[in-house]
């Protein structure tokens, strides 16, 4: 059963989200939400346990939420771009830029030294362990996401900049004052509010490693469980903070955030941000990729996909995500948002 609303005339958008539930497993949940303008055009959401107020963990969605943490403090003076790492973090070893860092330019994408699970739950002991590692290039010379780490380096920044993590900066200084029910690190009443992730399997995960370099087993498989369902649908996990991946929130959330950047940061930073600052093969995933200060840039769109079809961004004038309880693929989050473009006249993305 489909929830929410559409503004008259996007109705294709709620049939294709129809379509969209039809496909995923028996079960399975989603939500889609698009603004036009600054108005709500699409706020949706469907399948069992799903309530407007049920947000979902969308995997590396999360990560323009902890870049912006850290561009606010550039906004502010506090953080120069160009400035290196260890002007801020002294025991930082990589020479590296905080610009290298925002845009995955650093190299710091895999830990050598095995560690277990519980070490996502220790923030002190991660980013002990990222301070000291050696990058896999030299930082500048190439790029490649930091599948894992990306909100540990610049969630280090921002503590040892302002004092306050950034799961409780992003929640005072970013979604509280523009109501985004988005989080890093929930409490006991956003816990309940947390979706069950399906679709984790064997066979999925299996999938998502073929084709893959090296480099990327090595990023997402230590610590392990980044991927394991008994992991990431527990309480310590949910707990934590561990920004390049566990924020959870509403579509909704997700796509008013884009809306907001304006009102959030400097024009100037806002345009650098949403520029590429860099493109070609990613290291760690092997396709092409443009990075701009924490969002994929395609052209003029710009925004983050993450594993199992979540996507959130912003183009010609509207925002939108798509965040989905089941990991599949993304032509779901596709589908939607050329449903939507269809509607506005603008021609289809590519696939």
């Amino acid at each position: 059963m489909i929830n929410g609303t559409v503004e008259p005339g996007f109705e294709q958008v709620r049939d294709v989200f129809a379509d969209v539930l039809k496909r995923q497993a028996a079960g399975a949940g989603a939500a889609v939400a698009a603004q036009v303008d600054g108005r709500w055009v699409v706020d949706l959401w469907g399948g069992p346990g799903w309530s407007r107020d049920s947000i979902v963990m969308p995997y590396s969605v999360t990560k323009p939420f902890a870049a912006v943490c850290a561009l606010l403090l550039v906004d502010r003076g506090v953080l120069d771009l160009d400035a290196p790492m260890q002007r801020y973090w002294p025991e930082f070893t990589a020479p590296a830029t905080v610009r290298h860092v925002l845009s995955h330019q650093a190299g710091v994408v895999a830990l050598d030294q095995p560690v277990p699970t519980e070490t996502f739950y220790d923030w002190d002991r991660m980013c002990a362990l990222l301070a000291a590692q050696e990058p896999s290039w030299e930082p500048g010379t190439a790029h490649g996401e930091s599948a894992l780490f990306y909100g540990h380096l610049v969630g280090e920044l921002v503590r040892r900049l302002d004092g306050r993590t950034l799961g409780r900066f992003l929640a005072e200084e970013v979604c509280g004052p523009h109501e985004l029910d988005f989080h890093i690190g929930l409490g006991p009443a956003e816990q309940a509010r947390a979706i069950e992730l399906t679709g984790l399997t064997p066979a999925f995960r299996a999938a998502a490693l073929e084709g893959k370099p090296d480099l990327y087993h090595r990023a997402i498989g230590n610590p392990p469980g980044a991927q394991d369902p008994a992991v990431v649908n527990s309480a310590a996990w949910r707990a934590a903070e561990i920004p390049a991946v566990n924020g959870h929130g509403t579509a909704r959330a997700a796509a008013r955030f884009y809306s907001t950047l304006p009102r959030l940061l400097s024009a100037d930073l806002l345009t650098e941000a949403t520029t590429g600052q860099c493109s070609g093969t990613d290291a760690v995933f092997g396709a092409r990729t443009t990075w701009g200060l924490g969002f994929g840039v395609d052209g003029d769109d710009y925004g983050m996909g993450g594993l199992g079809g979540n996507y959130a961004g912003a183009a010609a004038g509207y925002s939108f995500a798509f965040l989905t309880g089941h990991a599949g693929d993304f032509d779901r989050a596709t589908d939607l948002e050329n449903a939507l473009r269809a509607v506005l006249g603008l021609g289809p993305i590519a696939e």
